[in-house]
């Protein structure tokens, strides 16, 4: 009997499924045309050489690769790049190679960033992905309303088992509480999440919870926190967070021994709001003299200083500081190389902030008939039923 043999590359190419095969396909098609394009640019430069006869455009090896999100999915793409020597006339700088089939910066396909907004509109408000998707494939096909359903069946049941899992046997020592709001209404009223990440004693941070919250209320937060403490959560050592009175109204309830750490750049956003545009330069400066300080007593020294020099004319500012200094100064009593960390709460801020760019809506320009903007580059007139 006759058998096929392969060598292991062979094999793994073989046991790939559709999915790999396909990304894997355009990896290698994006390959091949990136060098193309570049074989093409150094041939027409070829004749460009300098006084020594060596030629002024040349490569230069390759970019470190990365992650281009396209329809097939994620692939890692490693772009040629070019050493162009050759001078900008109108600049008077270095000439640049730029790819036209793959940017510098670009992160996505078009095809994606298009899309992305129509996700978030239809299959976040609506729950029906289906338009979302038609772009992605091409067609509506294996998109019926059932198949839909049951992917949906899967998410949900796959959110029931995070927000059920099982707390007892993790440790954090560490955790960022945030209320990330959304100015698109739903049914029920603006969208709130209330979001906790956890940083365990290894220095891994981790998602704990995301919930839905009604404008950070105490009992939302209290709710919450109740919740991961049946489920084996014990307090963390210190929770970040910004100064919304629900999470701490809920933290001293159920875990009244953790500390609180007032988040710098809330409290920094609060207070130049409450001075005059005159005086952001000179206030900015005044609190990074606080929020730098080599240790906690220079730093109350600084706040002092603050005061001293702003409390006569807006008292109301510097209240915004003074009344909270035990809790905007409780990171310096920990390790030097944590403060950087437990000062903000940047790692909600930074995972939530392009979902929220992205759910964005503002009236467009002109009057209330322009339409709703829900993202930086495409509009959506507002449907017959009302709806945005």
């Amino acid at each position: 009997m006759l058998s096929v043999v392969t060598d292991a590359q062979t094999g793994s190419e073989l046991r790939l499924d559709l999915d790999g095969l396909a990304r894997e396909g355009a990896r290698r098609m994006l390959a091949h045309a990136l060098e193309a394009e570049v074989d093409a640019y150094l041939g027409a430069n070829a004749d460009q050489v300098d006084q020594r006869g060596h030629r002024l455009v040349v490569r230069n090896g390759h970019a470190p690769a990365r992650t281009l999100a396209m329809g097939a999915g994620a692939v890692q793409v490693t772009r040629p790049r070019v050493d162009d020597r050759r001078v900008d006339p109108e600049t008077g700088g270095r000439r640049r190679f730029a790819s036209a089939i793959l940017p510098r910066w670009v992160r996505r396909s078009p095809k994606v960033a298009e899309v992305l907004p129509l996700l978030y509109l239809h299959g976040l408000s609506t729950g029906d992905f289906v338009p979302a998707l038609r772009e992605f494939f091409g067609s509506a096909a294996g998109l019926s309303a059932s198949a839909v359903g049951r992917l949906v069946e899967q998410w949900q049941a796959e959110h029931a088992a995070f927000t059920q899992r099982d707390l007892s046997q993790v440790d954090y020592v560490y955790c960022w509480a945030d209320g990330i709001h959304f100015t698109l209404r739903l049914a029920d009223g603006r969208l709130c999440a209330l979001v906790i990440v956890g940083v365990r004693a290894d220095g891994t941070k981790e998602l704990v919870a995301v919930a839905q919250g009604t404008r950070e209320s105490t009992d939302d937060w209290a709710g919450l926190l109740r919740s991961l403490r049946r489920r084996g959560m014990r307090a963390p050592v210190v929770m970040v967070g910004d100064g919304a009175l629900g999470l701490w109204a809920g933290l001293r309830e159920v875990f009244p021994h953790t500390r609180e750490q007032k988040c710098w750049v809330h409290k920094v956003r609060n207070v130049l709001g409450a001075l005059p545009a005159s005086v952001h330069a000179a206030a900015r400066h005044a609190l990074n003299e606080i929020l730098a300080a080599e240790d906690r007593a220079h730093a109350e020294r600084a706040i002092d200083a603050f005061a001293d020099e702003f409390g006569v004319k807006w008292p109301k500012a510097v209240a915004k500081v003074t009344d909270d200094a035990d809790s905007l100064l409780t990171f310096y009593d920990y390790p030097a190389e944590h403060w950087l960390h437990l000062r903000t709460t940047n790692p909600i801020e930074s995972t939530f902030s392009p979902v929220r760019a992205r759910t964005r809506v503002t009236k467009g320009p002109g009057n209330a008939a322009a339409g709703w903007r829900w993202c930086s580059s495409c509009w959506k007139q507002p449907s017959s039923a009302g709806g945005r």
